[in-house]
Order: C-alpha cells, then structure tokens, then sequence
C-alpha cells in the first residue's frame, strides 16, 4: 500500500519543523503531489503537517 501526500496549503507562517517535514516528504508548493510507502514513520510525518496536505491511499 502507498500513499499519495498532497500538499493544499504553504508553509508560509508555519513552525520550522512543520517546513522541514514538508521538504522530507518532496514537497515544497501548493499542489505538490509525493507518493510514498504506508508505513510508521511517513504516517506520523503526515500527522505533523495534516493541515497542510491531503491524503489518499493507493494500490501498489
């Protein structure tokens, strides 16, 4: 299973850390799409910044 991370607001005015999740997960703009791997850690990446992006799993 993977998932495909969407990123629907900036980072303008966000924490530090918020920034630095969203360049970990390849993102950096509004409308920004990554696909990664379901497993722990993306999952509480995406939990840090869930107000910033949107979420959907995929099929391999």
């Amino acid at each position: 299973m993977k998932l495909k991370i969407t990123q629907v607001r900036s980072v303008i005015g966000s924490l530090q850390n918020q920034k630095d999740t969203i360049k970990a997960l390849g993102l950096g703009r509004p409308n920004y799409v990554s696909v990664k791997p379901k497993n722990a850690q993306i999952l509480g990446m995406v939990n840090v910044v869930r107000h910033l992006v949107t979420v959907e799993e995929i099929a391999d």
